[in-house]
Protein backbone atom coordinates (compact mmCIF):
# COMPACT_ATOMS: atom_id res chain seq x y z
CA UNK A 1 0.00 0.00 0.00
CA UNK A 2 1.05 3.41 -1.15
CA UNK A 3 2.34 5.88 2.22
CA UNK A 4 -0.14 8.93 2.65
CA UNK A 5 1.24 11.87 1.74
CA UNK A 6 0.47 15.10 3.22
CA UNK A 7 -1.54 18.11 1.45
CA UNK A 8 0.67 21.56 1.54
CA UNK A 9 -1.51 24.42 1.58
CA UNK A 10 -0.39 27.80 -0.73
CA UNK A 11 -1.62 31.22 -0.43
CA UNK A 12 -0.77 33.10 -4.54
CA UNK A 13 -1.81 36.88 -4.09
CA UNK A 14 -3.79 38.72 -6.70
CA UNK A 15 -2.67 42.33 -6.59
CA UNK A 16 -4.22 44.10 -9.60
CA UNK A 17 -2.94 47.85 -10.60
CA UNK A 18 -4.30 50.05 -13.15
CA UNK A 19 -5.48 46.52 -14.98
CA UNK A 20 -3.00 44.65 -14.51
CA UNK A 21 -1.39 41.40 -12.08
CA UNK A 22 1.82 41.22 -10.72
CA UNK A 23 3.57 38.41 -11.70
CA UNK A 24 7.60 37.41 -10.75
CA UNK A 25 9.55 34.54 -13.00
CA UNK A 26 10.49 31.75 -10.33
CA UNK A 27 13.70 29.83 -9.59
CA UNK A 28 15.16 27.36 -7.64
CA UNK A 29 12.20 25.88 -6.32
CA UNK A 30 9.53 24.02 -7.97
CA UNK A 31 7.76 25.19 -10.61
CA UNK A 32 11.01 26.83 -12.09
CA UNK A 33 11.23 28.98 -15.01
CA UNK A 34 7.01 29.53 -14.46
CA UNK A 35 5.50 32.65 -13.83
CA UNK A 36 3.94 32.98 -10.74
CA UNK A 37 2.25 35.12 -7.95
CA UNK A 38 3.91 36.60 -4.97
CA UNK A 39 2.73 34.19 -2.74
CA UNK A 40 3.60 30.78 -0.42
CA UNK A 41 3.06 28.37 2.50
CA UNK A 42 0.51 28.74 4.76
CA UNK A 43 2.21 28.56 8.30
CA UNK A 44 0.66 26.71 11.47
CA UNK A 45 -1.44 29.34 12.76
CA UNK A 46 -1.36 31.98 10.07
CA UNK A 47 -4.95 33.05 8.93
CA UNK A 48 -4.37 33.08 4.84
CA UNK A 49 -4.50 37.19 5.09
CA UNK A 50 -2.09 37.52 7.14
CA UNK A 51 0.30 34.86 5.20
CA UNK A 52 -0.84 36.93 2.09
CA UNK A 53 0.84 40.30 3.51
CA UNK A 54 3.52 38.64 5.29
CA UNK A 55 4.84 36.78 1.80
CA UNK A 56 4.03 39.75 -0.50
CA UNK A 57 6.34 41.85 1.56
CA UNK A 58 8.71 39.26 1.91
CA UNK A 59 9.31 38.72 -2.08
CA UNK A 60 8.42 42.28 -3.20
CA UNK A 61 8.86 44.63 -0.17
CA UNK A 62 5.10 45.91 -1.37
CA UNK A 63 2.55 46.64 1.69
CA UNK A 64 -0.88 45.00 0.72
CA UNK A 65 -4.23 46.19 2.14
CA UNK A 66 -7.91 45.49 1.37
CA UNK A 67 -6.93 41.63 1.78
CA UNK A 68 -10.24 39.72 0.61
CA UNK A 69 -10.54 35.75 -0.14
CA UNK A 70 -10.54 34.57 -3.71
CA UNK A 71 -10.95 31.08 -5.27
CA UNK A 72 -8.79 28.35 -4.71
CA UNK A 73 -7.06 25.11 -7.02
CA UNK A 74 -5.95 21.98 -6.46
CA UNK A 75 -3.09 20.56 -8.29
CA UNK A 76 -0.37 17.68 -8.17
CA UNK A 77 3.35 18.04 -9.33
CA UNK A 78 3.63 14.85 -10.47
CA UNK A 79 7.81 15.32 -11.07
CA UNK A 80 7.58 16.55 -7.40
CA UNK A 81 5.08 14.31 -5.76
CA UNK A 82 3.27 16.76 -3.77
CA UNK A 83 -0.25 17.77 -4.18
CA UNK A 84 -0.80 21.68 -3.22
CA UNK A 85 -4.23 23.09 -2.39
CA UNK A 86 -3.85 27.40 -3.24
CA UNK A 87 -5.87 29.66 -2.05
CA UNK A 88 -6.53 32.85 -3.60
CA UNK A 89 -7.02 35.88 -2.06
CA UNK A 90 -7.04 39.70 -3.98
CA UNK A 91 -5.47 42.70 -2.72
CA UNK A 92 -4.88 46.38 -3.53
CA UNK A 93 -1.39 48.15 -3.53
CA UNK A 94 -1.50 51.38 -4.87
CA UNK A 95 2.13 52.65 -3.74
CA UNK A 96 5.69 50.91 -4.87
CA UNK A 97 6.85 49.15 -7.61
CA UNK A 98 8.52 45.48 -6.50
CA UNK A 99 11.46 44.49 -5.45
CA UNK A 100 13.44 41.50 -6.37
CA UNK A 101 14.11 40.70 -2.34
CA UNK A 102 14.54 36.81 -2.88
CA UNK A 103 17.02 36.58 -6.07
CA UNK A 104 17.41 32.76 -5.60
CA UNK A 105 13.72 32.46 -5.90
CA UNK A 106 12.35 35.24 -8.35
CA UNK A 107 14.42 36.62 -11.47
CA UNK A 108 11.95 39.60 -11.78
CA UNK A 109 8.76 40.94 -11.17
CA UNK A 110 5.95 42.26 -14.05
CA UNK A 111 2.65 43.69 -14.51
CA UNK A 112 0.57 41.95 -17.16
CA UNK A 113 -2.95 42.02 -18.07
CA UNK A 114 -5.08 39.62 -17.06
CA UNK A 115 -6.22 38.48 -20.33
CA UNK A 116 -2.50 38.40 -21.94
CA UNK A 117 -0.78 36.50 -19.35
CA UNK A 118 3.01 35.10 -20.06
CA UNK A 119 3.86 31.46 -20.65
CA UNK A 120 4.55 28.86 -19.20
CA UNK A 121 2.60 29.27 -15.59
CA UNK A 122 2.59 28.31 -12.74
CA UNK A 123 0.98 25.23 -12.43
CA UNK A 124 -1.83 26.89 -9.91
CA UNK A 125 -1.85 29.77 -11.42
CA UNK A 126 -2.82 28.19 -14.79
CA UNK A 127 -5.32 25.68 -12.97
CA UNK A 128 -7.09 29.20 -12.09
CA UNK A 129 -6.78 30.92 -15.37
CA UNK A 130 -8.48 27.95 -16.80
CA UNK A 131 -11.83 28.26 -15.06
CA UNK A 132 -12.52 31.34 -16.96
CA UNK A 133 -11.63 33.31 -13.35
CA UNK A 134 -11.01 37.17 -13.63
CA UNK A 135 -9.77 39.48 -11.17
CA UNK A 136 -11.37 42.13 -12.99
Amino acid sequence: MEQAREVKVGVGVIIVRRGEVLLGLRQGSHGAGTWALPGGHLEHGERVADCAIRETREETGLVLHDVRPGPYASDVFPAEGTHYVTLFVLASCDEGEPAVLEPDKCLGWHWFPWDALPEPLFLPLRSLRDTGFSPA
